[in-house]
């Protein structure tokens, strides 16, 4: 996969950059990868470890004084002798228990239950992005409505100060309206800075040197008028059919029965078959040289390296069975640990399961309760809005005091933090749903209109 290359200083992230960028760049995401390489060679070992060993030995020795000639078992006394040895073997195992076997599926289990866990890595890292991502565009939104307001609020002052000269209003309306203006500023000051710890966190979270420059998509986000469709039993069906945590956890007990397996095979007998060749050198060896007469011995010379390679060499080949009769327990405590390891994954299992079904259960709930605040607060937005729009009518007229004109307004924008509040937390806990179901992780699903 070729990687993802983005200029902080002239693109802006969309939520699918922002997510494909820390897929490929994310230091613990590289980490379990190496663990699941490591995986990958423990299977392969296994794998290999079924084939024939082959040793090969040599030796080079000098000896002196009263010294054995093992090439022909006898002794020769005050000589420095120079003796080689060269020897191969090479055996393979038959049978042990099946315990090779179930190794291989052991660590096939663990391969995939590894995989998994990448797997489920990834998604918290795209679930933790969404989050990062979404917390950026309701910050925007609170800043942009609080925004309006001191342009607002600012307006009104200036109205107000023509009609305070004027005569028209006492400077306490004025007075109100200005410390109204503080109130707003200070608050927008805020909400400026949540703006950019949020873009700040999500900068970090991929790792991005260039923070300050880094920007976001801004869609234009439209909750559709539906209700959260299904149920939790429903969405949970689909995710345990899916979610890696799931098939991690069932990887992880089908390994740990392989390996009480392997713990039971250590109760069987061993049987292996080897063979070997070696040959030998010794310096004191000679041959007898004879006369013309074939019979009558006239001397001696040392028998050359290459003939004593080639006249000392020996095969062997052979069986070999050892039976297990009392190890000091230690077959047993293994057995007995694979049996509580079976437990303790079966548990895992089970904890993983219910810790699945209660997010799901949670995140709809939370829909539907964000959904439902969400269609509340944008009709106390469109009923404070009149109440604004009338009051303000009024307060310009003199009908009412800035105290009043204030609190309406105060509740407006009260009123339309809670919306866009509403709507995120619904947007999320949609997606959130959508991701179980094994949808990726994008604005423009059902639910959500992304423009």
């Amino acid at each position: 996969m070729l990687p993802l290359i983005i200029s902080a200083q002239t693109k802006e992230w969309s939520l699918e950059d922002c997510i494909l960028y820390a897929l490929q760049n994310n230091i613990q995401l590289k980490q379990q990868e190496i663990t699941t390489q490591y995986k990958t060679s423990e299977l392969e070992l296994s794998k290999l470890s079924l084939l024939p060993n082959l040793n090969g030995s040599a030796s080079h020795y000098y000896n002196f004084g009263r010294v054995a000639d093992m090439s022909t078992y006898q002794f020769i006394e005050n000589q420095t002798v120079r003796s080689n040895n060269f020897d191969a073997s090479s055996t393979v195992t038959l049978f042990s228990g099946l315990q090779n076997y179930n190794t291989i599926k052991k660590n096939t289990y663990n391969l995939q239950a590894s995989v998994q866990d990448l797997e489920a890595l990834k998604d918290n890292i795209s679930l933790n992005i969404a989050i990062a991502y979404l917390q950026i565009l309701l910050n925007k939104e609170l800043v942009n409505a609080t925004a309006s307001q001191v342009d607002l609020t600012q307006q009104q002052i200036d109205r107000t100060k023509k009609l305070v000269d004027a005569g028209s209003l006492a400077k306490g309306n004025l007075l109100d309206i200005e410390a109204q203006a503080a109130s707003e500023e200070l608050q927008l000051t805020t909400l400026q800075n949540n703006l950019a710890i949020s873009n700040l966190t999500l900068a970090q979270m991929l790792e991005i040197d260039s923070v300050n420059s880094f920007r976001i998509v801004t869609p234009d986000i439209i909750v559709n008028p539906v209700d959260v469709e299904g149920n939790p039993t429903s969405v949970y069906s689909i995710a345990e059919e899916k979610r890696p945590e799931i098939l991690s956890a069932e990887n992880s007990l089908k390994a740990s029965e392989f390996d009480l397996a392997i713990a039971k095979g250590g109760r069987s007998p061993k049987l292996q078959f080897g063979a070997s060749m070696g040959t030998m050198y010794n310096s004191s060896r000679k041959k007898v040289i004879f006369g013309p007469d074939g019979v009558t011995p006239i001397g001696s010379v040392r028998v050359p390296f290459n003939d004593q390679i080639d006249q000392n060499l020996n095969y062997g080949l052979g069986f070999s069975l050892s039976v297990p009769i009392f190890n000091g327990w230690q077959v047993n405590k293994s057995i007995q640990n694979a049996k509580r390891a079976i437990q303790y994954s079966e548990y895992t299992l089970e904890a993983t399961k219910k810790t699945l079904y209660k997010n799901i259960a949670q995140a709809f709930a939370d829909a539907q309760g964000a959904l439902r605040k969400y269609y509340s607060s944008k009709k106390a937005v469109e009923s404070m809005e009149e109440a604004f729009r009338y009051s303000e009518q009024k307060f310009n007229v003199g009908m009412v005091n800035a105290v009043d004109y204030n609190q309406a307004k105060t509740k407006l924008l009260n009123a339309q933090s809670e919306m866009a509040q509403a709507k995120y937390e619904y947007v999320f806990k949609t997606k959130v749903l959508d991701f179980y179901k094994g949808l990726p992780l994008t604005l423009d699903q059902i639910g959500v209109i992304s423009k």
